[in-house]
Protein backbone atom coordinates (compact mmCIF):
# COMPACT_ATOMS: atom_id res chain seq x y z
CA UNK A 1 0.00 0.00 0.00
CA UNK A 2 1.17 3.79 -1.24
CA UNK A 3 1.79 6.05 1.33
CA UNK A 4 -1.54 7.95 2.96
CA UNK A 5 -2.09 11.18 1.20
CA UNK A 6 -1.32 14.31 3.66
CA UNK A 7 -4.66 16.46 3.53
CA UNK A 8 -3.82 19.07 1.26
CA UNK A 9 -3.16 16.58 -1.25
CA UNK A 10 -6.09 14.18 0.01
CA UNK A 11 -8.57 17.64 -0.72
CA UNK A 12 -7.11 18.52 -4.59
CA UNK A 13 -7.71 14.68 -5.44
CA UNK A 14 -11.17 14.66 -4.10
CA UNK A 15 -11.94 17.63 -6.02
CA UNK A 16 -10.71 16.26 -9.18
CA UNK A 17 -12.20 13.05 -8.54
CA UNK A 18 -8.29 11.33 -8.31
CA UNK A 19 -9.72 9.60 -5.19
CA UNK A 20 -13.06 8.96 -3.97
CA UNK A 21 -14.39 9.48 -0.01
CA UNK A 22 -14.55 5.64 0.39
CA UNK A 23 -11.17 4.75 -0.98
CA UNK A 24 -9.70 7.16 1.24
CA UNK A 25 -11.82 5.61 4.20
CA UNK A 26 -11.08 2.28 3.68
CA UNK A 27 -7.20 2.57 3.22
CA UNK A 28 -7.33 4.29 6.98
CA UNK A 29 -9.74 1.00 7.81
CA UNK A 30 -6.87 -1.31 6.43
CA UNK A 31 -4.22 0.39 8.25
CA UNK A 32 -5.99 -0.23 11.40
CA UNK A 33 -6.83 -3.68 10.93
CA UNK A 34 -3.14 -4.01 10.40
CA UNK A 35 -1.30 -2.25 13.10
CA UNK A 36 -4.01 -1.66 15.80
CA UNK A 37 -3.62 -4.81 17.82
CA UNK A 38 -0.13 -3.76 18.29
CA UNK A 39 -0.35 -0.02 18.23
CA UNK A 40 -3.83 0.03 20.68
CA UNK A 41 -4.28 3.95 19.75
CA UNK A 42 -8.20 3.49 19.51
CA UNK A 43 -10.88 3.09 21.89
CA UNK A 44 -13.68 2.11 19.19
CA UNK A 45 -13.72 2.37 15.39
CA UNK A 46 -16.50 3.24 13.96
CA UNK A 47 -15.78 1.20 10.96
CA UNK A 48 -19.61 0.77 9.56
CA UNK A 49 -20.55 4.30 9.95
CA UNK A 50 -17.54 5.58 8.68
CA UNK A 51 -18.27 3.89 5.04
CA UNK A 52 -21.85 5.00 4.83
CA UNK A 53 -20.92 8.71 5.34
CA UNK A 54 -17.92 8.12 3.05
CA UNK A 55 -20.38 6.95 0.60
CA UNK A 56 -22.81 10.03 1.31
CA UNK A 57 -20.15 12.06 0.58
CA UNK A 58 -19.62 10.89 -2.74
CA UNK A 59 -23.38 10.64 -3.32
CA UNK A 60 -23.30 14.29 -2.71
CA UNK A 61 -20.53 15.13 -4.63
CA UNK A 62 -21.94 13.33 -7.88
CA UNK A 63 -25.36 15.42 -7.29
CA UNK A 64 -22.97 18.81 -7.79
CA UNK A 65 -22.99 19.72 -3.59
CA UNK A 66 -19.83 22.36 -3.15
CA UNK A 67 -16.79 20.13 -1.99
CA UNK A 68 -16.16 21.37 1.75
CA UNK A 69 -12.93 21.98 3.55
CA UNK A 70 -12.59 18.22 5.13
CA UNK A 71 -14.48 16.54 2.62
CA UNK A 72 -13.81 12.93 2.75
CA UNK A 73 -11.14 13.54 5.28
CA UNK A 74 -10.83 10.38 7.72
CA UNK A 75 -10.22 11.54 11.37
CA UNK A 76 -9.68 10.25 15.12
CA UNK A 77 -11.26 12.07 17.79
CA UNK A 78 -9.63 11.73 21.44
CA UNK A 79 -12.40 10.15 23.90
CA UNK A 80 -12.72 12.68 26.20
CA UNK A 81 -14.73 14.76 23.74
CA UNK A 82 -18.30 14.01 22.93
CA UNK A 83 -19.44 12.03 19.40
CA UNK A 84 -22.79 11.35 19.08
CA UNK A 85 -23.52 7.12 19.24
CA UNK A 86 -20.78 6.74 20.86
CA UNK A 87 -19.61 6.34 24.79
CA UNK A 88 -17.18 9.02 26.23
CA UNK A 89 -14.82 6.85 29.00
CA UNK A 90 -12.32 9.24 28.86
CA UNK A 91 -9.79 6.60 29.65
CA UNK A 92 -11.71 5.49 32.72
CA UNK A 93 -13.67 1.77 31.95
CA UNK A 94 -15.55 1.85 35.20
CA UNK A 95 -18.12 4.32 33.25
CA UNK A 96 -21.34 2.27 31.56
CA UNK A 97 -21.64 2.27 27.55
CA UNK A 98 -24.14 4.98 27.51
CA UNK A 99 -23.55 6.97 24.15
CA UNK A 100 -23.00 10.72 23.88
CA UNK A 101 -26.81 11.91 22.71
CA UNK A 102 -25.14 14.67 20.92
CA UNK A 103 -21.17 15.64 19.30
CA UNK A 104 -19.98 18.37 21.24
CA UNK A 105 -19.47 21.31 19.19
CA UNK A 106 -16.08 21.22 17.57
CA UNK A 107 -17.27 17.53 16.45
CA UNK A 108 -20.30 19.22 15.25
CA UNK A 109 -17.92 21.43 12.88
CA UNK A 110 -15.99 18.67 11.59
CA UNK A 111 -19.02 16.76 10.55
CA UNK A 112 -20.71 19.89 8.86
CA UNK A 113 -16.97 20.57 6.98
CA UNK A 114 -17.63 17.05 5.70
CA UNK A 115 -14.97 15.19 7.59
CA UNK A 116 -15.55 11.40 8.19
CA UNK A 117 -14.88 10.22 11.66
CA UNK A 118 -13.39 6.83 12.24
CA UNK A 119 -13.81 6.38 15.89
CA UNK A 120 -12.30 7.30 19.41
CA UNK A 121 -8.72 7.37 19.72
CA UNK A 122 -7.06 6.56 23.60
CA UNK A 123 -6.70 8.92 26.01
CA UNK A 124 -4.72 8.17 29.53
CA UNK A 125 -7.07 8.13 32.26
CA UNK A 126 -9.25 11.85 32.03
CA UNK A 127 -6.09 13.08 30.12
CA UNK A 128 -3.79 13.16 32.91
CA UNK A 129 -0.71 11.32 34.18
CA UNK A 130 -1.28 7.20 33.78
CA UNK A 131 0.13 6.00 30.86
CA UNK A 132 -2.58 4.07 28.38
CA UNK A 133 -1.87 1.08 26.74
CA UNK A 134 -1.17 3.06 23.16
CA UNK A 135 2.27 2.43 21.89
CA UNK A 136 5.21 4.47 20.02
CA UNK A 137 5.02 3.25 15.70
CA UNK A 138 8.39 4.52 15.79
CA UNK A 139 9.45 1.38 17.64
CA UNK A 140 9.42 -1.27 16.32
CA UNK A 141 9.64 -3.68 19.06
CA UNK A 142 7.22 -1.30 20.74
CA UNK A 143 9.00 -0.50 23.94
CA UNK A 144 8.87 3.58 23.72
CA UNK A 145 6.15 5.63 25.14
CA UNK A 146 3.74 7.44 22.71
CA UNK A 147 3.34 10.44 25.15
CA UNK A 148 -0.06 11.58 26.60
CA UNK A 149 -2.99 12.12 27.22
CA UNK A 150 -4.08 12.15 23.62
CA UNK A 151 -1.48 9.15 22.70
CA UNK A 152 -3.82 7.56 20.65
CA UNK A 153 -4.87 10.52 18.42
CA UNK A 154 -0.71 11.09 17.73
CA UNK A 155 -0.02 7.22 17.64
CA UNK A 156 -3.17 6.66 15.36
CA UNK A 157 -1.68 9.54 12.45
CA UNK A 158 1.95 8.28 12.90
CA UNK A 159 1.27 5.02 12.09
CA UNK A 160 -1.13 5.81 9.28
CA UNK A 161 -4.72 5.00 10.57
CA UNK A 162 -6.11 8.56 9.76
CA UNK A 163 -5.03 11.77 8.04
CA UNK A 164 -5.58 13.57 11.15
CA UNK A 165 -7.09 13.63 15.02
CA UNK A 166 -8.92 15.78 17.56
CA UNK A 167 -6.80 16.19 21.48
CA UNK A 168 -6.75 18.29 23.89
CA UNK A 169 -3.70 19.87 25.73
CA UNK A 170 -3.72 20.62 29.75
CA UNK A 171 0.02 20.45 30.60
CA UNK A 172 1.95 18.94 27.31
CA UNK A 173 -1.04 16.81 26.05
CA UNK A 174 -1.04 18.06 22.33
CA UNK A 175 2.64 18.83 21.54
CA UNK A 176 4.06 16.28 24.08
CA UNK A 177 2.76 12.63 22.14
CA UNK A 178 2.71 14.36 18.52
CA UNK A 179 6.48 15.36 19.38
CA UNK A 180 7.22 11.64 20.41
CA UNK A 181 5.47 10.08 17.41
CA UNK A 182 7.05 12.36 14.52
CA UNK A 183 3.85 14.27 13.67
CA UNK A 184 2.83 18.13 13.66
CA UNK A 185 0.02 19.24 16.26
CA UNK A 186 -1.08 22.55 17.55
CA UNK A 187 -2.38 24.04 20.61
CA UNK A 188 -4.60 26.87 19.64
CA UNK A 189 -4.81 30.38 21.67
CA UNK A 190 -6.99 29.44 24.87
CA UNK A 191 -10.64 29.70 24.74
CA UNK A 192 -10.62 30.01 21.06
CA UNK A 193 -12.11 26.30 20.45
CA UNK A 194 -15.17 25.74 22.01
CA UNK A 195 -14.85 22.81 24.64
CA UNK A 196 -18.14 21.75 25.69
CA UNK A 197 -18.97 18.12 25.51
CA UNK A 198 -15.60 17.75 26.54
CA UNK A 199 -14.40 16.00 29.95
CA UNK A 200 -12.55 18.79 31.63
CA UNK A 201 -9.58 18.85 33.66
CA UNK A 202 -8.85 22.13 34.41
CA UNK A 203 -11.34 25.26 32.96
CA UNK A 204 -8.19 27.55 33.34
CA UNK A 205 -6.10 25.55 31.47
CA UNK A 206 -7.47 23.00 28.66
CA UNK A 207 -8.25 23.53 24.95
CA UNK A 208 -8.62 21.24 22.14
CA UNK A 209 -6.25 21.04 18.94
CA UNK A 210 -5.78 19.31 16.16
CA UNK A 211 -2.58 16.54 15.33
CA UNK A 212 -1.83 16.04 11.67
CA UNK A 213 1.33 14.78 9.68
CA UNK A 214 2.37 18.26 8.29
CA UNK A 215 2.07 21.59 9.89
CA UNK A 216 -0.10 22.96 6.54
CA UNK A 217 -2.13 20.12 7.61
CA UNK A 218 -3.03 21.82 10.33
CA UNK A 219 -4.20 24.78 8.82
CA UNK A 220 -7.93 23.61 8.20
CA UNK A 221 -8.63 21.77 11.19
CA UNK A 222 -8.10 25.11 12.93
CA UNK A 223 -10.27 26.69 10.52
CA UNK A 224 -13.03 24.60 11.44
CA UNK A 225 -13.13 24.32 15.33
CA UNK A 226 -11.88 27.34 16.30
CA UNK A 227 -13.79 30.95 16.86
CA UNK A 228 -10.86 32.48 15.22
CA UNK A 229 -11.75 35.01 12.35
CA UNK A 230 -11.15 33.15 9.18
CA UNK A 231 -7.27 33.98 7.66
CA UNK A 232 -5.00 32.26 4.91
CA UNK A 233 -2.22 30.57 5.28
CA UNK A 234 0.76 32.81 4.54
CA UNK A 235 4.00 31.87 5.52
CA UNK A 236 6.25 35.07 6.06
CA UNK A 237 7.04 37.07 3.16
CA UNK A 238 10.64 37.13 4.31
CA UNK A 239 12.50 35.34 6.47
CA UNK A 240 11.29 35.33 10.25
CA UNK A 241 12.92 36.90 13.70
CA UNK A 242 12.94 33.82 15.85
CA UNK A 243 13.29 34.38 19.71
CA UNK A 244 15.25 31.27 21.03
CA UNK A 245 14.73 30.72 24.47
CA UNK A 246 18.22 28.81 25.35
CA UNK A 247 17.52 29.47 28.83
CA UNK A 248 15.68 26.26 30.45
CA UNK A 249 14.72 24.71 27.17
CA UNK A 250 18.01 24.26 26.06
CA UNK A 251 19.70 23.67 29.03
CA UNK A 252 17.43 21.20 30.27
CA UNK A 253 17.11 18.65 27.06
CA UNK A 254 18.99 15.93 27.40
CA UNK A 255 22.22 15.90 24.55
CA UNK A 256 20.60 13.86 21.64
CA UNK A 257 17.79 16.55 22.03
CA UNK A 258 20.06 19.47 21.60
CA UNK A 259 22.28 18.30 19.71
CA UNK A 260 19.18 17.83 16.67
CA UNK A 261 17.81 21.37 17.99
CA UNK A 262 21.01 22.71 17.28
CA UNK A 263 21.25 21.17 14.09
CA UNK A 264 17.59 22.53 12.91
CA UNK A 265 18.64 25.71 14.22
CA UNK A 266 21.65 25.74 11.61
CA UNK A 267 19.51 24.87 8.94
CA UNK A 268 16.81 28.08 9.64
CA UNK A 269 19.68 30.49 9.99
CA UNK A 270 20.94 29.49 7.01
CA UNK A 271 17.73 30.02 5.25
CA UNK A 272 17.95 33.47 6.53
CA UNK A 273 16.19 32.96 9.91
CA UNK A 274 16.98 35.64 12.40
CA UNK A 275 18.09 34.25 15.51
CA UNK A 276 18.03 36.18 18.25
CA UNK A 277 18.44 34.93 22.16
CA UNK A 278 15.30 36.21 24.57
CA UNK A 279 15.54 35.50 28.14
CA UNK A 280 13.03 33.92 29.95
CA UNK A 281 10.95 36.57 32.76
CA UNK A 282 11.98 36.93 36.38
CA UNK A 283 9.72 34.45 38.57
CA UNK A 284 9.52 32.01 35.49
CA UNK A 285 11.18 29.32 38.30
CA UNK A 286 6.84 29.29 39.82
CA UNK A 287 5.92 28.68 36.57
CA UNK A 288 5.58 24.64 37.00
CA UNK A 289 4.33 24.85 40.50
CA UNK A 290 1.55 27.44 39.26
CA UNK A 291 0.47 25.50 36.79
CA UNK A 292 0.28 22.17 39.29
CA UNK A 293 -1.37 24.28 41.54
CA UNK A 294 -4.43 25.14 39.03
CA UNK A 295 -4.92 21.87 37.50
CA UNK A 296 -4.98 19.72 40.90
CA UNK A 297 -7.58 22.43 42.57
CA UNK A 298 -9.65 22.55 39.09
CA UNK A 299 -9.32 18.32 38.28
CA UNK A 300 -10.08 18.01 42.10
CA UNK A 301 -13.28 20.18 42.19
CA UNK A 302 -14.74 18.31 39.18
CA UNK A 303 -14.16 14.51 40.20
CA UNK A 304 -14.15 15.05 44.33
CA UNK A 305 -17.48 13.07 44.52
CA UNK A 306 -16.68 10.63 42.11
CA UNK A 307 -13.31 10.33 43.57
CA UNK A 308 -14.41 8.98 46.83
CA UNK A 309 -16.39 6.66 45.62
CA UNK A 310 -14.38 5.17 43.71
CA UNK A 311 -10.73 6.15 44.55
CA UNK A 312 -10.18 2.28 43.74
CA UNK A 313 -10.29 2.91 39.93
CA UNK A 314 -7.96 5.71 39.63
CA UNK A 315 -4.53 5.51 38.38
CA UNK A 316 -1.96 6.48 40.70
CA UNK A 317 -0.92 9.55 39.58
CA UNK A 318 -3.79 10.70 38.98
CA UNK A 319 -4.94 9.91 42.57
CA UNK A 320 -1.67 11.60 44.05
CA UNK A 321 -2.65 15.02 42.40
CA UNK A 322 -6.16 14.68 43.78
CA UNK A 323 -4.87 13.93 46.93
CA UNK A 324 -2.18 16.79 46.90
CA UNK A 325 -5.50 19.07 45.96
CA UNK A 326 -6.56 18.27 49.66
CA UNK A 327 -3.68 20.11 50.74
CA UNK A 328 -4.47 23.26 48.86
CA UNK A 329 -6.19 26.50 50.29
CA UNK A 330 -8.21 28.88 48.59
CA UNK A 331 -5.88 31.60 48.84
CA UNK A 332 -2.85 29.22 47.10
CA UNK A 333 -5.55 28.99 44.29
CA UNK A 334 -5.69 32.51 43.68
CA UNK A 335 -2.78 33.72 44.07
CA UNK A 336 -1.69 30.78 41.19
CA UNK A 337 -4.56 32.56 38.96
CA UNK A 338 -2.80 35.98 39.66
CA UNK A 339 0.60 34.25 38.86
CA UNK A 340 -1.21 33.19 35.61
CA UNK A 341 -1.79 36.49 34.57
CA UNK A 342 0.92 38.23 35.44
CA UNK A 343 2.72 35.48 33.36
CA UNK A 344 0.59 36.07 30.55
CA UNK A 345 1.49 39.42 30.48
CA UNK A 346 5.13 38.70 30.58
CA UNK A 347 4.68 36.19 27.78
CA UNK A 348 3.76 39.19 25.63
CA UNK A 349 6.99 41.17 26.33
CA UNK A 350 9.12 38.13 25.43
CA UNK A 351 7.18 38.45 22.26
CA UNK A 352 7.35 41.95 21.32
CA UNK A 353 10.58 41.92 19.03
CA UNK A 354 9.97 38.66 17.49
CA UNK A 355 7.64 36.70 15.29
CA UNK A 356 7.75 33.96 16.95
CA UNK A 357 9.57 31.89 20.43
CA UNK A 358 11.17 28.75 19.57
CA UNK A 359 12.57 25.68 21.36
CA UNK A 360 12.87 22.14 21.81
CA UNK A 361 9.39 20.62 22.05
CA UNK A 362 10.20 18.25 24.80
CA UNK A 363 13.17 17.63 27.00
CA UNK A 364 13.71 14.08 25.93
CA UNK A 365 12.96 12.09 23.02
CA UNK A 366 10.22 9.31 23.79
CA UNK A 367 11.36 7.73 26.94
CA UNK A 368 12.13 4.16 26.06
CA UNK A 369 9.72 2.91 28.72
CA UNK A 370 5.87 2.29 29.30
CA UNK A 371 5.07 3.63 32.77
CA UNK A 372 5.16 7.16 31.70
CA UNK A 373 4.21 9.91 29.58
CA UNK A 374 7.11 12.10 29.61
CA UNK A 375 7.38 15.28 31.63
CA UNK A 376 5.48 18.38 30.39
CA UNK A 377 7.98 20.83 31.92
CA UNK A 378 8.57 22.25 27.88
CA UNK A 379 4.61 22.28 27.32
CA UNK A 380 3.35 23.51 30.49
CA UNK A 381 4.48 27.34 30.59
CA UNK A 382 2.89 27.43 27.54
CA UNK A 383 -0.62 26.30 28.64
CA UNK A 384 -0.28 28.14 31.42
CA UNK A 385 0.30 31.60 29.25
CA UNK A 386 -2.44 30.66 26.90
CA UNK A 387 -0.87 31.10 23.54
CA UNK A 388 -0.66 29.22 20.68
CA UNK A 389 1.81 26.80 19.97
CA UNK A 390 2.86 24.64 17.30
CA UNK A 391 5.65 21.44 17.16
CA UNK A 392 6.78 19.45 14.22
CA UNK A 393 9.58 16.98 13.78
CA UNK A 394 12.66 18.35 13.07
CA UNK A 395 15.15 14.98 12.68
CA UNK A 396 16.20 11.93 14.47
CA UNK A 397 18.10 11.87 18.08
CA UNK A 398 20.76 8.88 17.47
CA UNK A 399 18.57 6.48 19.18
CA UNK A 400 16.15 6.74 15.91
CA UNK A 401 13.24 8.27 17.29
CA UNK A 402 12.05 11.57 16.78
CA UNK A 403 13.18 15.15 17.89
CA UNK A 404 10.65 17.83 17.56
CA UNK A 405 10.75 21.94 17.32
CA UNK A 406 7.77 23.78 19.09
CA UNK A 407 7.32 27.24 17.88
CA UNK A 408 4.96 30.17 19.98
CA UNK A 409 3.28 33.04 19.09
CA UNK A 410 1.49 35.54 20.52
CA UNK A 411 -2.56 35.00 21.54
CA UNK A 412 -4.75 35.27 19.09
CA UNK A 413 -2.31 35.27 16.10
CA UNK A 414 -3.01 31.58 15.43
CA UNK A 415 -2.72 32.01 11.57
CA UNK A 416 0.31 33.66 11.91
CA UNK A 417 2.28 31.25 14.18
CA UNK A 418 1.16 28.64 11.71
CA UNK A 419 2.62 30.59 8.86
CA UNK A 420 6.08 30.70 10.36
CA UNK A 421 5.76 27.13 11.33
CA UNK A 422 5.53 26.09 7.95
CA UNK A 423 8.30 28.33 6.78
CA UNK A 424 10.83 26.64 9.52
CA UNK A 425 9.07 22.97 8.63
CA UNK A 426 9.80 23.23 5.12
CA UNK A 427 13.60 24.99 5.75
CA UNK A 428 14.45 21.36 8.03
CA UNK A 429 12.43 19.61 5.98
CA UNK A 430 11.80 16.02 8.06
CA UNK A 431 9.82 13.85 6.14
CA UNK A 432 10.78 10.23 7.74
CA UNK A 433 8.09 8.04 8.42
CA UNK A 434 7.99 5.53 11.19
CA UNK A 435 9.73 2.43 9.84
CA UNK A 436 7.31 0.13 9.78
CA UNK A 437 5.09 2.61 7.63
CA UNK A 438 7.98 3.30 5.69
CA UNK A 439 8.61 -0.28 4.45
CA UNK A 440 4.93 -0.65 4.18
CA UNK A 441 5.34 2.26 1.67
CA UNK A 442 8.57 1.08 0.53
CA UNK A 443 7.35 -2.09 -0.85
CA UNK A 444 4.64 -1.01 -3.27
CA UNK A 445 6.50 1.68 -5.09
Amino acid sequence: MSQLPVITEASKKMRTAQIEPIALTERCLEAIDRHEKSIRAWVVVASNTARRDAERIAADRSQGEEIRPMCGIPIGIKDIVDVAGLPTRAGYFCHNNQAAVADAPLVARLRRAGAILLGKTVTTQYACFDPSPTRNPWDPQLRHSPGGSSSGSAAAVAAGMCLAAIGTQTGGSLVRPASFCGVAAMKPTFGTVPMEGVVPVSRHLDQAGPIARTVEDLYPLLRIISDLPEEDLLEPTSPPRLGLVREFFLEQAEPRVREATNAAMAMLSRAGAALDDVALPPGFEQVHRMHRRIMAFEAAAFHRPQFLRERIHYGPNLRSMLDEADGLSLGEYRESLAYQQRFRRQVDTMLATVDALIMPATDTTAPARLDTTGDSKFQAPWSLAGVPVVSFACGLADNHMPVALQVVGRKGEDYRVLGVARWCERQVGFTDLPPLIAQEAARTQ
